[in-house]
């Protein structure tokens, strides 16, 4: 029973890490250009996100949930072919938080590099490492 509620809990914990890095890789395609939805998720593996990972619906609410914190807008595109497609662009709110994301993820990778390094150290001098000193 308690494997059984891991693996929900790890499934549900990969869902919002996904959303908390979408929204920053979505940011970051619109700050570069205006694009409809369904292009932006075609660029998202340049971010490392497979397509059998990434339900479209996924994107599609980021979207929305970003359009309603201000972050981003939209309109329909009216030079479309075909069916007529919203079109989605950055916000000034939304270029402000795409700044604080991308320095806080520069401050998390910085740590990141310290752990491993110490571990890095730790793992060539296990004598040098803060072991069990009891």
């Amino acid at each position: 029973m308690g494997r059984r509620r891991r693996q929900r809990g790890q499934r549900h914990g990969r869902r919002r890490r996904v959303m908390s890095f979408l929204q920053p890789c979505l940011l970051v395609m619109l700050h570069q250009r205006r694009a409809h939805g369904y292009s932006l998720m075609n660029r998202l593996g340049e971010f490392g996100f497979s397509p059998d990972m990434l339900d479209p619906s996924l994107v599609y609410r980021a979207l929305r949930d970003m359009e309603a914190a201000g972050m981003v807008t939209s309109e329909w595109d009216s030079e479309s072919r075909g069916p007529q497609r919203r079109v989605y662009r950055v916000t000034p709110e939304g270029e402000h938080d795409l700044a604080e994301w991308t320095g806080d993820l520069a401050r998390t990778r910085q740590e990141i590099d310290h752990l491993l390094a110490a571990y890095e150290r730790s793992e060539r001098d296990p004598d040098q490492g803060g072991g069990d000193t009891g």
